[in-house]
């Protein structure tokens, strides 16, 4: 069902969606997606658990296209993980560092630049339950913020913001995938197939924008420097804005 949701990315997760006792059975089924060709990102247990070793050697699989990590919380996190799956595959495998911790947040930078790291996400249930809050939808914008920040300081993808866990209110997903779009994630982790639209078509630039990039790019051919246009003033920053929001459009 993921496979054929529209999602852009598949997680197949070994840590919170699996029952202690079905750990390895959980990590054998992975195994036999893998092993034919099956590929997606694998999320596995925290380093320290019991299990963390065995989700390391089945990262090592060639359709494992990245790690999802648990709890990172520094950057020696990421640089154990991406050294075991480099001694036993000669592979720079991605890693997708979660951060959901206190310490992970404060470390986020240096966890950022980290070099096989090639996005973050946020993990707002777990963050939330470290901190002791209760997210109604602003408490962790100021948290959200630096995952936004360090991204683009170390150069990285736009960061993935946590789930929603209502999969019976679509106005309130819409509403989440919004306000974490206007505060610079660039994705979204979905929990069911019937998710995967609404995030999609929140993230792509709606007709209306669509239609203002290309007027402005227009105007832009026969103007130099800086100019107004439909009463606000244009200039390189707004002309990329516009070049970046064409690049969005469905092929």
């Amino acid at each position: 069902k993921a496979l054929a949701s529209g999602a852009h990315q598949v997680i197949i997760d070994l840590e919170d969606a699996v029952a202690e006792p079905a750990k390895s059975r959980a990590r054998q089924a992975a195994s036999d997606f893998f092993r034919p060709g099956g590929q997606a990102l694998l999320r596995i247990n925290a380093l320290g658990t019991q299990w963390a070793q065995d989700d390391l050697v089945l990262c090592c699989e060639k359709g494992v296209l990245g790690v999802v990590l648990p709890k990172a919380e520094t950057q020696s996190c990421v640089s154990h993980v991406s050294q075991h799956i480099h001694a036993h595959t000669g592979m720079h495998t991605p890693v997708l560092p979660l951060i959901e911790t206190a310490l992970g947040i404060l470390n986020v930078r240096d966890i950022a630049s980290a070099p096989t790291v090639v996005r973050l996400i946020l993990g707002t249930v777990d963050l939330c339950l470290d901190l002791n809050i209760d997210d109604s939808g602003t408490d962790l914008n100021t948290h959200r913020a630096w995952l936004v920040l360090a991204s683009r300081a170390a150069r990285l993808q736009a960061p993935i913001d946590g789930v929603t866990l209502k999969l019976d209110d679509p106005e309130c997903l819409k509403q989440a995938t919004w306000a974490a779009k206007r505060q610079g994630f660039g994705g979204k982790l979905c929990i069911h197939p019937l998710q995967v639209a609404t995030v999609n078509d929140c993230f792509l630039a709606t007709p209306a924008q669509i239609d203002w990039a290309k007027r402005v790019i227009a105007h832009a051919t026969s103007q130099a420097g800086a100019f107004q246009f439909e009463g606000k003033m244009v200039d390189v920053p707004v002309i990329a804005q516009a070049y970046q929001l064409l690049a969005q459009r469905p092929q």
